[in-house]
């Protein structure tokens, strides 16, 4: 489904990307104004602002992921190393993420890292409990209460049982998350006001501001290109997330900077709302209308093909166009 990047993208990949590296400055800045003076002012104060440095840190290791904003991936990478986020290793994220963009396999239960669905047929062995964590995780405020816990767990357990099998990759990328958190470490002890319990909270909101991005990015359906939404808000969250609400538009073109996204729905609104089924959101604000207490989609997989006869399911074989 990826189209080759716009002009403009290949043409910045040689040079760098000054508005996302004054970003970036602004980010650690804010992350720093947070952890300190405004803690030190009203601690409420510190830890709502660093919980929004931490998100917008987050959009911005993704941009890294993708290739920019410079033309070395080393020194891009250099720019994310610090832990700010705290629960995922940066490596981790980057390995993943990109699995997750081969497009044919999108919502796949098993060969898309970032699905929400579950195989029926696991759905239908869990507990009573376990399933209704998941139902209610699958509402908006469920995922902002405790949907990064739940992500937390089945990542760090799906990695245990890879390095336990062996997975030299995916050890590697929590091996060099251990320096990361050292500077965290001497940080929060040297040099910020904020105490651990308050920067741990930060971190854990961060990541619920994340979930409403990828609450709804994807949805099961037959053809590959009608799976990735677009929600045309320019709001906060907008920003906060580097545009990637567009997001139809970031799978067509994942290695277009976050700045560039607005003007390719601008010049091909029709063309994206064409390929993607219709999957659309006026805004953050009707996504949070429709579904703050209402799940958008079942847990398990709605169109992983089931065996009845068996009681099994096979494997999905969706459209890939």
């Amino acid at each position: 489904m990826s189209e080759r990047a716009p002009l403009a993208s290949r043409r910045d990949a040689a040079r760098a990307e000054w508005p996302t590296l004054a970003l970036v400055a602004l980010c650690y800045a804010a992350w720093a104004l947070g952890t300190t003076w405004v803690s030190a002012l009203w601690l409420p104060a510190g830890v709502a602002l660093t919980t929004l440095a931490i998100a917008l840190f987050s959009s911005l290791q993704h941009e890294v992921l993708h290739g920019h904003p410079l033309p070395s991936r080393r020194a891009s990478e250099a720019l994310v190393f610090p832990a700010l986020t705290l629960f995922v290793p940066y490596l981790r994220f980057r390995d993943q993420h990109l699995a997750h963009h081969h497009d044919a396999r999108l919502t796949d239960p098993y060969d898309d890292p970032e699905s929400n669905y579950l195989d029926p047929a696991v759905w239908d062995r869990l507990a009573r409990p376990l399933r209704a964590v998941l139902a209610f995780n699958n509402t908006l405020l469920g995922r902002l209460l405790i949907g990064p816990l739940v992500s937390e767990v089945t990542f760090v357990r799906g990695d245990w049982r890879a390095i336990r099998a062996g997975d030299r990759a995916v050890l590697a990328g929590w091996l060099w998350h251990i320096p990361a958190l050292g500077l965290m470490g001497w940080w929060l002890a040297a040099v910020a006001v904020m105490p651990v319990w308050a920067y741990v909270l930060a971190a854990y909101m961060g990541f619920s501001v994340l979930k409403i991005r990828t609450f709804l990015e994807h949805r099961a359906a037959e053809r590959a290109s009608a799976r990735t939404v677009l929600i045309e808000d320019r709001g906060i969250l907008a920003f906060l997330f580097l545009n990637n609400n567009l997001h139809v538009v970031h799978h067509m073109h994942p290695k277009a900077a976050w700045y560039d996204l607005p003007g390719l729905l601008a010049r091909n609104r029709d063309r994206f709302l064409e390929r993607n089924g219709g999957y659309y959101y006026r805004s953050y604000r009707e996504v949070f209308a429709r579904y703050f207490l209402r799940a958008k989609d079942p847990v398990a997989h709605p169109l992983w093909r089931r065996d009845r006869s068996r009681g099994t399911t096979g494997r999905w074989r969706p459209g890939s166009r």
